[in-house]
């Protein structure tokens, strides 16, 4: 197969994921996932989680463009749009991916903030007298 494209989502970020075969390259806005990433090394587990439970670490090179939010949202969402991509790639692994969680977007959002309120739902502070 050559390339496999899907997209992930968290929050208000987006992910664009490209998988070919290869020696396990992941590369994420131009920069290796280290370089991203930094020293967020639970979030480098979280993006490399579905490779790992699919057994793809070293096979497959994996590059994305990310937008919106922050690092947490964006990590999520490339980990959505990993597991879409690599069961395109596979459709076996959505076997494996499917009771993990990887292949259901977490649709939670910010909640709107309401008028008369400060946030969503905290009020001004109540004065007695």
């Amino acid at each position: 197969m050559a390339q496999t494209y899907a997209t992930g989502k968290r929050k208000s970020s987006i992910a664009k994921v490209w998988l070919t075969p290869g020696s396990g390259k992941i590369t994420v806005n131009g920069l290796s996932l280290d370089a991203w990433l930094g020293g967020l090394e639970a979030k480098k587990l979280r993006v490399k989680q579905p490779l790992a439970l699919t057994k793809q670490e070293g096979s497959v090179d994996v590059t994305a463009t990310t937008m919106g939010g922050g690092f947490g949202g964006q990590a999520d969402a490339l980990r959505h749009g990993l597991s879409r991509a690599l069961v395109r790639y596979d459709a076996a692994f959505r076997a494996i991916l499917k009771p993990a969680g990887m292949m259901t977007r977490d649709s939670r959002t910010v909640e709107r903030k309401k008028p008369g309120k400060r946030k969503a739902r905290r009020s001004p502070q109540f004065s007695k007298r």
